[in-house]
């Protein structure tokens, strides 16, 4: 094998060029980034830090050189061949490869309504750093998307003062990844804090005044900004063609279509053992499927079956789900002073949980809940409920029948 080419330096593809070399392979690696920084990590771009964004470096650039990695920094890739096994980049640039990962990660949602470009996206470093400058001297902002994403913004600005304006279609907010419960809390929390809601309806307009609704209203708005959620970045898979839907289809390895092309992150969906294809958005996921990718392009056949899990912090509150909560799982609710924790349950066996508490306080709960599920349980409801009952010793029991 000469050379591997992945195309996107995010957490993903930076994990997978490391995870690379972890594993012993000594051929050429070239990771493509099209932004002019250091990989970096996104989740801290939320949080800003004395009104500072900060750039959490994934590794620095002593770590890429002595790693061997060629980091091609603020390039893009504009084309894929795989009869010839290149990839093009828009400097006119051929890059051969053997083996290709694409990282490529997902864009933000586009509005469509007139003024679209009135409002700010979120999702780089650039992003963050123009929405947060721009809101030092705004007094008022809307934030068109209830999402995790418009969420986490509107506590951050509301901490400063801000007058912030939740614009959500939906008749809730945080209805599609966040459990009922906690969707409904965290709801509750932001009207205390002040943050205005207007659900249930669209978007007409966005004028440099604010935003005008579906229903006529209007929102005033120093600062507008888009939070409607991400779509998979397949443009070179597409182009290429290779299978995508809602995102690159893989199987259960990360491999495409072609077997000399995997994908993995935020634009991979990985075939799942009950048929369809899911992508699974979030920082654990992309550095675990980068790194799975990354020993599977060198010959190991790894499925990836890493149990999916995000966080979320709001005020000082934190939000953790591990697993994927269904609606027509049996919900068992534990309550403690440190929070709430709520048990998903298919067919009496353990499959995902979630926690909503002030700090980490539920962190060493929801890291055991995690094993539990790992493990496959069947546990008794009453002993989920029960907040005396240490999860740690109903995993040390299930391990004991495990082992009988």
């Amino acid at each position: 094998m000469d050379d591997i080419v992945i195309v996107g330096a995010g957490e993903c593809g930076t994990r997978a060029a490391f995870a690379l070399r972890e594993t012993g392979y000594t051929g050429a690696i070239t990771l493509v980034g099209a932004e002019s920084h250091l990989p970096y990590e996104r989740p801290p771009l939320s949080k800003p830090m004395d009104g500072t964004v900060r750039m959490k470096a994934i590794c620095g650039s002593d770590a890429i050189a002595s790693a061997g990695i060629d980091y091609l920094q603020g390039a893009v890739a504009a084309g894929l061949d795989p009869s010839l096994r290149t990839v093009s980049l828009n400097d006119g640039r051929t890059l051969p490869y053997q083996k290709l990962l694409l990282a490529t990660g997902a864009r933000p949602r586009r509005l469509t309504c007139t003024g679209a470009e009135y409002a700010l996206d979120f999702r780089t470093y650039g992003d963050a750093t123009e929405i947060f400058l721009r809101a030092a001297s705004a007094k008022s902002v809307a934030i068109i998307g209830g999402g995790l994403i418009g969420m986490e913004l509107a506590a951050v600005l509301r901490a400063k003062g801000i007058t912030v304006t939740i614009i959500e279609a939906a008749p809730k907010p945080l209805g599609r990844a966040v459990p009922v419960r906690f969707a409904g809390s965290l709801h509750a929390t932001h009207v205390a804090q002040g943050v205005e809601f207007r659900l249930g309806v669209g978007v007409a307009e966005i004028t440099r005044t604010g935003v005008l609704l579906a229903d006529g209203t209007e929102v005033p708005a120093d600062l507008v900004i888009a939070a409607i959620g991400v779509t998979a970045d397949c443009a070179l898979a597409e182009a290429a063609a290779l299978v995508t839907g809602n995102g690159i289809h893989t199987d259960v390895c990360l491999r495409t279509s072609d077997r000399d092309i995997f994908a993995a992150g935020d634009c991979a969906a990985v075939v799942q053992p009950g048929g369809g294809h899911v992508r699974f958005e979030s920082w654990r996921n992309a550095r675990a499927q980068g790194e799975t990718a990354a020993r599977n392009m060198i010959g190991h056949t790894k499925p990836f079956d890493a149990i999916p899990w995000f966080w979320s912090d709001q005020y000082d509150l934190s939000l953790q789900v591990v697993g994927l909560p269904r609606p027509e799982h049996q919900a068992i609710v534990r309550t403690s002073p440190d929070g709430e924790l709520e048990f998903y349950l298919d067919g009496g066996r353990l499959v995902a949980a979630a926690g909503l508490g002030p700090g980490n306080s539920l962190a060493k709960d929801i890291k055991l809940a995690e094993m539990l599920v790992a493990a496959g349980v069947v546990p008794e409801p009453e002993a989920l409920a029960d907040p005396t009952v240490n999860l740690k010793a109903v995993l040390k029991s299930a391990r004991a029948e495990a082992a009988a």
